[in-house]
C-alpha cells in the first residue's frame, strides 16, 4: 500500500508542476563526472528534475540520482577511496582473501587458454578487474531496482540509459530490468572492462552508438524543457599513423549533440580531465558546477517553477524508506550452459528454509568466493521476494581450463633464471587446480608439482599435496656479465613432499598446517683451495617436519612493497638423521651418522607506518630461535641453519655471517616516489645473533659468546615498477665481504620455490 501511495504522490507532484524537466547526460569517461557538478548547481538554484537519461558515465551519475542520491552524496561517493579502487580494477584490502592467493613466484606475464584454442581465445577482454565495480553497482542500484519491481519509471526519478549491441550494430534503450545490469552495460568501455550479456545479447559502452541520448529523452518522456550536459565530442578523422584513431572511427558512430526541441539549453563543461583520469574527478565536478552557474540565469528564465532543497530531501527520505534492508534468503547460480554451479551457491548460502544473511555477511562471502582461482567472473542481480528479502542471481563464468605463467630473473650477475608454470583448473562440486612449475638457471633450478582443492563452505578450507625439488649452486656468483664464473664451491639439493591444510583467520590472514618428508644433500669444500680433481664433502639429511604457520599479509606487492602490513609466525618441529662423508680436501676422514631433532620458532613483521603518494616509511623486523644441535663440521652446520635475508639479493649470495641458530634483525625502508611507478628506495638493516657459530683457533668449531657477531646490511635502489615486473638498479652493502659494495641490475622478481626446512 505504501508503494502505491508514494507513486501517486510522485504523479500528483509532477502534474501540479507541469509536464516536467528532463536532463540528458552524455558519456565521457572521467570527464563525465562533471555532470555531478551540473546537478549540484541545478538543485542549489531550485531547478526541478523530473526525468533523466544518460550514457556511460552519464548513465552512472544519472542512475544514482534517479534512485534518490543527492548530488552531494554522489560527489562524496566518487571522491571516496572505494570508488578510486573500482576505477583502477582493485578491491579493498579487507576483501583480499589470502587463503586463495597463489604462493608468490617469479612470474612476469600470464595468460589463460582453453584446450581447443591456445591463442584465439586467450587474449584478455578487459584491463581492470570488475568485481568491486559489479558488487557496488548491485548494492547501490540493484537493490533499489529490485524493490521498485525493476521498472525504471518507478524510481525516484524516471530514468533511461543506452548500451550498444555490437552484433546488431545499434544502441538499445533500457527502461526496465535490473538497473545495475543496464548501467553496467552502458559503461562497459571496450577493452577497459569486460562486456556483459543481457537476455543473450553482448553489450558494450552506450557511447559507441549514442553518446548523448537527447533523442531518448524526447521519445520516452513528455517534457516541457530539456537540459543537456555534454562533455563528449565526435572523434577526429583517422590518421595514417595513429592506430587508436583508426579503431575509434571504426567502432564509434558519430553522435548528434544538439537538443531535439526549442525549449532546451545545452551545458558544455570544458573539462580538461582525460577519459581514464578518475583520480581527477573532483576537478571535473567543479568544472561542471562552474559551467552551470554561468548559464543559471538563462536556465531560470527558461524554466519558471522551482523546488526547494528541503522539499526534495524530504521526498528522497520518503523514497528510501520504501527500500527493504539488503538481506538475502535465496541464491541461484547458473553458468554459461544454464547449469547450476553448486560450489558457488554453497559458498554463499545453502538453500535451507528460514536462512537469511545480512549485507555484511554476504559481502564477506561474495569476495571470498570470487577469489577462487577456478572462477573467472561473477555477475550479480537481485529479485525482491514476497517476504521483503532478496533472491540473489549469479551468472557464473568459469576460468579457462589452462593457465600459463612465464617469468624469471635477468641480472648483470650470473644468477639469470627462467621460470614457467602451467596450471589446470577445474570447477565442479569442488574447485581444484593442478600446477607444475620449473625454474632453470646456473644458480638455481627447481621443479614443483602441486594439487590444490578448495572446499565449498562458509568457512573455507584448502587442502594441497605437493612435491618440490630445489638446487642451489653457489659458484662465487659475485661475477658480472664481464667476469668469468669460478667453479662451484657449494651445491645444495633438496627433495621434499608433503600435504598442507589451510584455514582462514580473517580475509588477509591464514593458518597453515604442513607435514613434509625431506631429503637434503649438501656438497661443499671446507677450503677455498680446491681443483676439479678434488671431491667435495657431502652431508645428507633425511627426516620429517611438522609446521604451524600463521600469516597476515596486506602488502601491496609480492616484492619491494611500499604499503601494507605483513605479520608472519612459524613453529616447526624437525626430526631426522644426518649422514656426513668426508671429501678429498679435508684433514679428517670420516663417515658420520647422527640423529637430530629440534624445534624452531620464527617471526617476521613488516609495516609501512607512513604510506603517502610520494613517500613511504616501513619498519621490518625478524627473529628466529632454534634448538638445533651441531652437525659434523662447521660448514655442514652453517648450511643447515636459516639465514637472515631481508634484502632480495641476499637470497642469491652465500653469506655465512648472516646465519645463526638464534638471532634478531631489524631495519627501516625509506621510499621516495617522484613519479608514478618509480621508486627511489633505501633499505638499512641490523643483524644481531644471540649465538654466532664460528671456527676456533685450534680448528674446532662452536658458538661464540652471547651477542657477538653483529652485522649491518643496506641497499640503495632505483626501481621502475613496469606493468609486468620491477626493473631495478641496486647498490648493496655487505660489510663483511671482500668487496662490501656490490652493484647489480635486475629485471624480475627474486622469488624461489619454498625451501625444505631452512
Amino acid at each position: 500500500m505504501k508503494h502505491l501511495i508514494f507513486s501517486l504522490f510522485l504523479c500528483l507532484s509532477s502534474s501540479l508542476l507541469g509536464q516536467g524537466v528532463g536532463v540528458v547526460l552524455s558519456g565521457g569517461g572521467a570527464s563525465g563526472f562533471a555532470h555531478i557538478g551540473v546537478l549540484k548547481a541545478l538543485e542549489e538554484n531550485g531547478i526541478p528534475i523530473d526525468y533523466i537519461t544518460g550514457t556511460s558515465a552519464g548513465a552512472l551519475v544519472g542512475s544514482m540520482y534517479a534512485i534518490g542520491f543527492s548530488p552531494e552524496e554522489i560527489e562524496a561517493y566518487v571522491l571516496s577511496n572505494k570508488f578510486q579502487l573500482m576505477s583502477m580494477g582493485e578491491i579493498e584490502r579487507r576483501h583480499e582473501f589470502l587463503l586463495r592467493e597463489d604462493d608468490p613466484n617469479a612470474s612476469l606475464i600470464s595468460f589463460s587458454f582453453s584446450g581447443d584454442s591456445i591463442f584465439q581465445k586467450s587474449l584478455p577482454t578487459n584491463f581492470i578487474r570488475p568485481e568491486l565495480l559489479d558488487y557496488e553497482m548491485l548494492k547501490l542500484l540493484g537493490r533499489t531496482s529490485a524493490a521498485r519491481y525493476n521498472n525504471f519509471d518507478s524510481l525516484f526519478i524516471p530514468f533511461r540509459c543506452v548500451a550498444s549491441d555490437i552484433a546488431g550494430k545499434k544502441g538499445d534503450v533500457f527502461s526496465k530490468g535490473n538497473l545495475n545490469q543496464a548501467v553496467r552495460a552502458s559503461m562497459t568501455f571496450p577493452f577497459y572492462v569486460n562486456p556483459i550479456r543481457i537476455n543473450g545479447i553482448l553489450y558494450f559502452d552506450g557511447g559507441l552508438y549514442n553518446n548523448f541520448p537527447a533523442d531518448v529523452m524526447y521519445h520516452n518522456f513528455t517534457t516541457d524543457y530539456i537540459i543537456g550536459s555534454n562533455v563528449s565530442y565526435n572523434a577526429a578523422p583517422p590518421s595514417d599513423d595513429d592506430l587508436i584513431s583508426q579503431l575509434t572511427n571504426m567502432l564509434v558512430t558519430p553522435t548528434n549533440f544538439n537538443l531535439p526541441c526549442e525549449s532546451g539549453i545545452l551545458i558544455q563543461p570544458k573539462s580538461s580531465v582525460q577519459t581514464f583520469e578518475f583520480d581527477e574527478v573532483g576537478k571535473a565536478i567543479l568544472e561542471g558546477y562552474n559551467s552551470t552557474l554561468l548559464m543559471i540565469d538563462s536556465i531560470k528564465l527558461l524554466i519558471p517553477y522551482r523546488i526547494s532543497k528541503d522539499s526534495l530531501n524530504a521526498k528522497r527520505q520518503a523514497f528510501r524508506k520504501l527500500i527493504p534492508e539488503f538481506t538475502i534468503s535465496e541464491v541461484s547460480t547458473l553458468n554459461e550452459k544454464g547449469e547450476d554451479e553448486s560450489y558457488v551457491r554453497k559458498s554463499i548460502l545453502k538453500n535451507t528454509k528460514n536462512q537469511v544473511i545480512s549485507e555484511r555477511l554476504f559481502e564477506k562471502r561474495y569476495f571470498r568466493t570470487y577469489a577462487t582461482p577456478e572462477l573467472k567472473y561473477l555477475f550479480p542481480t537481485l529479485e525482491l521476494k514476497k517476504d521483503s528479502t532478496y533472491k540473489l542471481n549469479l551468472e557464473v563464468k568459469r576460468s579457462k581450463a589452462f593457465k600459463a605463467e612465464i617469468g624469471g630473473i635477468v641480472s648483470s650477475r650470473a644468477i639469470n633464471t627462467g621460470f614457467v608454470q602451467l596450471s589446470y583448473l577445474r570447477l565442479g562440486r569442488l574447485a581444484s587446480t593442478v600446477k607444475v612449475n620449473s625454474y632453470f638457471g646456473k644458480f638455481y633450478g627447481s621443479g614443483k608439482a602441486q594439487v590444490n582443492i578448495n572446499l565449498p563452505s562458509y568457512y573455507p578450507v584448502s587442502i594441497s599435496g605437493y612435491m618440490t625439488l630445489n638446487r642451489f649452486d653457489y659458484f662465487r656468483s659475485f661475477a658480472t656479465f664481464f667476469e668469468d664464473v669460478k667453479p662451484s664451491f657449494l651445491v645444495q639439493n633438496e627433495t621434499f613432499a608433503g600435504v598442507q591444510v589451510k584455514l582462514p583467520i580473517f580475509n588477509n590472514s591464514k593458518n597453515v598446517f604442513d607435514y613434509r618428508h625431506i631429503e637434503l644433500e649438501d656438497k661443499y669444500y671446507q677450503t677455498t683451495n680446491f681443483t676439479n680433481k678434488d671431491t667435495a664433502d657431502v652431508t645428507r639429511f633425511s627426516g620429517d617436519a611438522l609446521t604451524l604457520e600463521l600469516e597476515q599479509n596486506s602488502l601491496n606487492r609480492k616484492q619491494l612493497a611500499s604499503s601494507g602490513t605483513m605479520i608472519h609466525f612459524k613453529a616447526k618441529y624437525v626430526a631426522g638423521r644426518e649422514h656426513s662423508i668426508a671429501g678429498s680436501t679435508g684433514t679428517d676422514d670420516y663417515d658420520y651418522r647422527k640423529n637430530h631433532q629440534w624445534i624452531q620458532v620464527s617471526a617476521a613483521f613488516q609495516s609501512y607506518v607512513v604510506s603517502r603518494k610520494m613517500f613511504s616509511v616501513g619498519l621490518h623486523a625478524n627473529t628466529l630461535i632454534t634448538s638445533q644441535s651441531l652437525f659434523k663440521n662447521y660448514t655442514a652446520t652453517i648450511l643447515s641453519l636459516s639465514s637472515y635475508e631481508p634484502l632480495p639479493d641476499m637470497q642469491t649470495y652465500f653469506l655465512p655471517e648472516y646465519r645463526a641458530s638464534q638471532f634478531v634483525g631489524g631495519g627501516i625502508n625509506l621510499i621516495f616516489t617522484p613519479r608514478k611507478n618509480f621508486d627511489l628506495r633505501f633499505d638499512g638493516y641490523y643483524f644481531q645473533p644471540f649465538k654466532q657459530l664460528g671456527i676456533n683457533a685450534d680448528g674446532t668449531f662452536g658458538y661464540s659468546k652471547p651477542f657477538k657477531g653483529e652485522k649491518t646490511a643496506a641497499a640503495l635502489s632505483g626501481i621502475y615498477h613496469s606493468p609486468i615486473g620491477p626493473l631495478r638498479l641496486t647498490l648493496n652493502y655487505f660489510p663483511a665481504q671482500a668487496k662490501p659494495f656490490l652493484f647489480q641490475f635486475t629485471f624480475g622478481y627474486i622469488i624461489f620455490n619454498e625451501r625444505a626446512i631452512r
